[in-house]
């Protein structure tokens, strides 16, 4: 049997400093695993690709042969530039096994690549597999989740006990477990990818710019029938938004009402996607009427469902480009996908 390998993907985007750390993290992992590890800077424009070239040679890893990095010319987003490490190969010039995600926040600890590489050694049928992520003061973070339906829309947005309740079969974000279980996705902050899958699905949709982009490929993977499953006992630290800002937004961008949109067109079609935006519009409303009666506290970003119905409106008008995954690559006999090991 072929060695399984791994290539680990770090996607850069004008944080060199954290990226080089969590390339160091991911180097101590793989110190032992058969594969390399890939940054990627992101038309970052900025000097990171120079830091990270410099930090790299400092640290002697371009001497090692584990470690490359590339650059792209334009910042295409998350899933655009992991697509440029799936068409990637190994510096033998054979195809990896396995692609690991892991974000430039984010630090893997003791065995963290193995146990996924392993699990999906284990269980033929499963074709991704995230871990479990806690903030760097230990807080656990949810990265287990149900797909989105018109029904969570609804639930997500009243946040009222009793609806929660009604509703609980569809609740998004999902209690996190002591052991493996199979989910509808996981978060790409650290997430193994069969090559086969890719293979199959062909990569991230680059329609997405941030978000829902890892949502849309694990629904797609299990269109194909492959599954996805979450082992807490991959364990992993983050940091969080380090390079979206996210937690600082005083609005709602629009590249995330795009992504939301995207989402359920692409996977539910364009009547499903209108009722997941009523439906959020009205949880909206039901919670806007606690606030009104009760002093709860604002839940979301300031003008967020007027942005949201105008948005939608406007994208009625003017809908996004179809879906652009990235076509699978070829590969030679040696490296043939062996799409009937898949059960």
């Amino acid at each position: 049997m072929r060695t399984q390998t791994v290539l680990t993907i770090i996607l850069n985007f004008r944080t060199p400093a954290m990226t080089l750390r969590s390339a160091a993290a991911a180097l101590a992992e793989m110190e032992d695993l058969p594969g390399e590890v890939l940054i990627i800077d992101n038309g970052s424009g900025d000097g990171s690709f120079e830091a990270l070239q410099a930090g790299a040679e400092t640290r002697g890893w371009l001497d090692s042969g584990r470690l490359r990095i590339e650059a792209s010319s334009v910042n295409g987003g998350f899933g655009a530039g992991m697509n440029i490490g799936f068409q990637a190969r190994l510096t033998d010039g054979s195809v990896p096994d396995f692609y690991y995600l892991l974000n430039s926040d984010a630090f893997p600890e003791t065995d963290c690549i193995r146990t996924l590489r392993d699990f999906l050694l284990d269980h033929p049928g499963a074709g991704l597999a995230g871990s479990y992520v806690h903030g760097e003061d230990g807080t656990p973070h949810c990265t287990l989740f149900r797909f989105p339906t018109i029904a969570s829309e609804f639930e997500g947005a009243a946040r009222t006990g009793v609806i929660s309740r009604l509703l609980q079969h569809a609740i998004v974000p999902m209690e996190i477990p002591d052991q493996p279980r199979q989910v509808d996705w996981t978060a790409g902050a650290s997430l193994m990818i069969r090559r086969q899958v890719i293979e199959a699905v062909g990569g991230f949709d680059e329609t997405f710019f941030l978000y829902f982009e890892e949502t849309e490929l694990c629904h797609r993977a299990a269109r194909a029938g492959w599954r996805t499953h979450y082992v807490p006992q991959s364990t992993v630290a983050h940091v969080g938004s380090a390079s979206t800002g996210m937690k600082t937004w005083p609005r709602t961008p629009g590249f995330w009402l795009d992504s939301r949109l995207h989402y359920f067109t692409q996977t539910r079609g364009a009547v499903y996607a209108m009722g997941a935006t009523l439906a959020r519009l009205l949880g909206g409303g039901v919670y806007g009427l606690r606030r009104l009666t009760s002093g709860k506290p604002r839940a979301d970003a300031p003008h967020f469902y007027g942005d949201l119905l105008r948005h939608h409106l406007t994208r009625m008008l003017r809908p996004l480009p179809g879906p652009r995954p990235a076509k699978p690559f070829d590969t030679d006999p040696v490296h043939a996908p062996l799409l009937e090991d898949h059960k």
